[in-house]
């Protein structure tokens, strides 16, 4: 059994590296944009951003995300990683020099999480 057969085989959650990291980093002060890449099923994904400032308006920032990128998306509620951006497809490149270029975000705070 090769190396990659053995990552394969358990579950996978996408957001349990970035809890452990957001409670670490919570009492530093620092705040990351984490933006990670789900497999739906078939050839399908789902990119998801997690960490903006509450100060901008979500549903104003997936607006002009869907108009750039062209897919559709939904903002969600989490009780526990707050609110989520989620948009069709695999958006990570786009949504990071998205970001960085309008000046939401520095690009040293970005992670980018996914296959």
């Amino acid at each position: 059994m090769s190396e990659l057969d053995a990552q394969i085989v358990g579950a996978f959650d996408p957001f349990a590296d970035a809890a452990a990291e957001d409670s670490a980093e919570a009492s530093k002060g620092k705040g990351y944009v984490h933006v990670r890449v789900q497999q739906r099923n078939g050839r399908k994904s789902l990119t998801t951003v997690q960490g903006i400032s509450k100060s901008f308006d979500y549903k104003r920032l997936l607006k002009d995300f869907k108009k750039e990128f062209s897919c559709n998306g939904t903002v969600v509620e989490d009780t526990e990683l707050g609110t989520v951006i989620q948009l069709q497809g695999d958006q990570r490149k786009n949504v990071s020099q998205f970001l960085v270029s309008n000046g939401i975000v520095k690009k040293d705070a970005i992670k980018i999480h996914g296959f």
